[in-house]
């Protein structure tokens, strides 16, 4: 909506701090001339804003930024392994994916989202046409490369996102992970070498172990993102077979690449002719500002694998993924007849309605919005809580926050005691191949805030040493 876009502009002036905090904001009436929108609009902005806790109204005075909690300062940039290491120590990553369907459990450690945040209304009235409508195909199979309909909606996404993709290029899948699973089959064999950020995914990391694929973790900056020039000088010395990347709001550090960077490291990887497994699964949720573009929107080659999902934007539950997988659809269409027959048919029916009918880029504006004031609020809470010396990411989009403790910190000899009083989190180990990060902890902040998140986070504070 116009409010909301203008919410998301003011917002990045604030950031930037065009507005600096305790100044006032130009009236309303200023705000709508300056920004071609109606009175109403811009109110309706200042209210989003004020909702969002960037605002407060004075009276007869207008709009003022609050004062913002005192920055922390980002976690530092670690060294990594100067050669591939076969990737060890995922087997923890199950304790902490169960906790997190325990009512008992406050779940800050995966990166799911409370349904407060998704669109559970639309999904059950989309399962409802399509049943009601196509239920004889609902009960049968829909073999790969997937429902039609739905391919053909994905295509013409990623053509809003200036990416040249037709139907036919498009694999439906069971998840972005799964995605990038089989995009790595196409490409590796057993004993390669695979470049990736570090910190990364742990999802990510596990396909890289199940596949028998050597890691080598390229250091990533918390704000500009991964090093190019370490990257290039991997190419220049290891026989990279791919690289896997989330350059859209990277989890766990939230940092999204410019498109200047984007544009630098697809030129790297086309120089060694190294694919890219590009994983977009956040690419969604920017905190404010447009959505940001797939490298794969840049690629004339067919060497990016572009890999995404509907998990963190609609339901986790949907088990709806898709891959763009390169030159090569036969062959990934065959691998994932293989690993899991087909995609559930009626949610792919379902997603497919409701990106047709649903007004899905109206749905996406206020999801950003949430996971916006999620983030802030969740950040304001740790800067106060935890001890001085905690180094903080600022993500520019996502819903997770990293955290750097103190150095004698050991986040993974805190599990334990933490499930005990009801709190789950992700230790920092689990993002490394090679278990670096001991100091370090990622937060879920995609959580319907009450009470019991209050508790969990004095908690954890206690347990960290505060």
């Amino acid at each position: 909506m116009l409010y909301q876009d203008l919410a998301n502009r003011l917002q990045g002036l604030i950031g930037d701090e065009v507005y600096p905090s305790g100044t006032a904001l130009p009236g309303v009436r200023r705000l709508s001339q300056q920004h071609q929108v109606s009175v109403s609009t811009a109110v309706n902005a200042c209210r989003e804003l004020e909702r969002r806790g960037l605002l407060e109204a004075r009276p007869r005075s207008g709009y003022f930024v609050r004062p913002q909690t005192l920055k922390r300062k980002p976690p530092r940039v670690r060294t990594v392994s100067k050669s591939p290491k076969p990737v060890t120590g995922q087997g923890r990553v199950l304790q902490l994916i169960q906790s997190a369907n325990n009512p008992d459990i406050v779940n800050l450690g995966t990166a799911i989202p409370d349904p407060d945040f998704l669109p559970v209304h639309t999904i059950e009235k989309a399962y409802r046409k399509v049943w009601r409508e196509q239920r004889r195909r609902c009960v049968n199979y829909e073999f790969p490369p997937g429902a039609p309909e739905l391919r053909t909606q994905i295509a013409r996404h990623l053509a809003s996102l200036q990416c040249d993709v037709s139907p036919e290029q498009v694999l439906i899948t069971n998840s972005c992970q799964e995605s990038v699973a089989i995009a790595l089959k196409q490409i590796t064999r057993p004993g390669d070498v695979v470049v990736l950020e570090s910190p990364i995914y742990y999802g990510l990391l596990q396909v890289v172990e199940a596949l028998g694929l050597k890691a080598l973790e390229i250091p990533t900056d918390p704000e500009q993102g991964v090093s190019l020039g370490a990257l290039e000088l991997a190419l220049e010395k290891w026989p990279v077979a791919a690289c896997v990347m989330v350059p859209n709001f990277s989890n766990p550090l939230g940092v999204c690449l410019s498109d200047e960077r984007k544009q630098a490291l697809l030129k790297l990887l086309y120089q060694y002719k190294v694919p890219l497994v590009e994983d977009d699964i956040y690419g969604e949720l920017p905190h404010c500002g447009p959505r940001p573009r797939p490298i794969k929107s840049w690629d004339t080659k067919g060497l990016v694998y572009y890999c995404s999902s509907s998990s963190k934007t609609l339901a986790a539950g949907l088990r709806v993924g898709w891959l763009v997988p390169g030159n090569n659809i036969e062959r990934a269409e065959y691998l994932q007849f293989i690993n899991t027959v087909c995609v559930n048919t009626p949610a792919q029916l379902a997603m497919a309605h409701i990106l047709e009918k649903s007004r899905y880029e109206r749905m996406m504006r206020q999801s950003r919005a949430e996971h916006a004031v999620s983030v802030a609020r969740m950040l304001e809470r740790v800067t106060q809580l935890f001890p001085d010396e905690t180094r903080v990411s600022r993500p520019t989009g996502g819903f997770v926050l990293w955290l750097e403790l103190p150095g004698h910190i050991n986040t993974t000899a805190l599990i334990e005691p933490a499930l005990a009083q009801g709190i789950s989190f992700a230790p920092g180990s689990l993002f490394s191949g090679t278990g670096k990060f001991n100091n370090c902890l990622r937060l879920n902040c995609a959580v319907k805030w009450d009470a019991r998140v209050e508790r969990a986070l004095v908690n954890l504070a206690r347990l960290v040493g505060a």
